[in-house]
């Protein structure tokens, strides 16, 4: 048997017709675990996402463009002609799957409706992405990651807790939920089809892919009536339970979630009394005086470097980590042990390294093929498969500029 043969979603076709990052890494994920996966783009230009960030140095193809374009064809189609429009409704007659993440109504206009495209394919599972979903007061307006930050409600949790809204790590964090919470959904479609025979239609948003990871902020909310603010290096709902400066300036996260986490980091330091029932044992009498005690942490901390505070929690069972920069990373056994990244050869570059990979499966894992492709590269050999399409037919449609 074949590796391809015994990938878990090998036989599932998928069209990508959406742009940027939170469709088509839905897209790029699917296709690691064995999906066909066909890249849709304008004739002129592709995807912005081509553009968008380092360049490669290959052929004008963005890292960013590589890295989501994994294990992707490309084709050109102009979804605004109607021959373009015709042929893709072709194509989603032969697929499983269309992902698109225009602004809601915007595939409708095209007569890309979900009813127009499931009318000639009964079990098409389709998943659109917008900023706020396909309905609701705001589904008309443009979203965009920082947007769906904003809206959620993360980016006012987000920086010191005196100062302004910061971004939250990465500036594309509810692209990459959004296209998990994608797969998700798909993965699902696929087991309710396979009992029914019937696709449907999956609705993510931006915003609400980012809302849900915030714990018990709504109900909390409602109950109390409190608001959260913005919490700095340190958290809420435990203490201590932040990031903490070193000796040598570099700094560690300690997550202390519970009282007998907080009594073995007391052993550690050498503070056992700071664990007694009338001090600081418990979590509410932390969270009290959370101010005295993460002082005293980064009192402890800052008389020693980042390698002796997490030698010393390590050994003592408590929750640690360094902050690592990407340089960090680079050299970290860890990364290195579970081939967290993977080198491919970029032409005219050579080998970069590429996040592997995810989730690890034992039987049937997922594999990093190719790299973002460049654009239309797939157009003889797809449309000629699946349309039937002469290179004389190919020639007349590219003179039109419908690919």
């Amino acid at each position: 048997m074949s590796d391809k043969a015994i990938s878990p979603l090998d036989g599932i076709r998928v069209l990508d017709a959406s742009t940027f990052i939170a469709g088509p890494s839905c897209a790029a994920l699917l296709g690691e675990f064995g999906a066909e996966v066909i890249k849709v783009e304008h004739p002129v230009g592709g995807d912005p996402l081509r553009r968008l960030g380092t360049d490669s140095g290959s052929e004008g193809r963005s890292l960013l463009w590589l890295n989501e374009g994994r294990n992707k064809r490309s084709v050109t189609l102009n979804l605004k002609s109607e021959r373009g429009a015709a042929m893709f409704r072709d194509l989603a007659a032969k697929s499983d799957v269309v992902i698109e993440n225009f602004r809601p109504g915007t595939f409708d206009k095209w007569g890309l409706s979900f009813e127009t495209l499931r009318a000639v394919n009964k079990g098409l599972i389709m998943l659109k992405v917008s900023g706020y979903g396909q309905d609701g007061p705001y589904r008309d307006l443009p979203g965009f990651a920082r947007i769906a930050h904003a809206m959620s409600g993360l980016s006012h949790l987000t920086g010191a807790v005196d100062g302004p809204p910061l971004t939250p790590g990465s500036t594309s964090l509810a692209d990459y939920m959004s296209g998990l919470y994608g797969v998700v959904g798909i993965l699902m479609a696929l087991r309710s089809r396979d009992e029914t025979g019937q696709g449907q239609l999956i609705d993510v948003a931006l915003y609400e892919s980012v809302f849900r990871a915030l714990d018990e902020i709504a109900p909390a909310h409602a109950l109390t009536g409190k608001v959260r603010g913005r919490q700095g290096i340190h958290t809420v709902n435990a203490c201590p339970h932040g990031h903490f400066q070193c000796s040598d300036g570099k700094w560690v996260a300690i997550a202390c979630t519970n009282d007998k986490m907080f009594a073995r980091f007391c052993e550690v330091m050498g503070r056992n009394d700071l664990a007694a029932p009338e001090k600081y044992g418990t979590v509410q009498s932390r969270i009290k005086d959370e101010d005295t005690v993460n002082r005293i942490v980064q009192d402890w901390t800052g008389a020693h470097t980042q390698a002796e505070v997490q030698q010393a929690c390590n050994a003592g069972e408590v929750p640690c980590g360094a902050v690592l920069s990407i340089e960090d990373i680079a050299n970290d056994p860890q990364y290195a042990a579970r081939k967290t990244l993977t080198d491919m050869m970029v032409e005219g570059v050579g080998p970069l390294p590429f996040p592997s990979p995810l989730p690890r499966l034992s039987e049937t894992p997922g594999k990093l093929e190719t790299l973002g492709p460049k654009l239309g590269e797939g157009n003889a050999e797809i449309y000629g498969d699946l349309l039937g399409l002469s290179e004389t037919d190919l020639k007349e449609l590219q003179k039109a500029g419908v690919i």
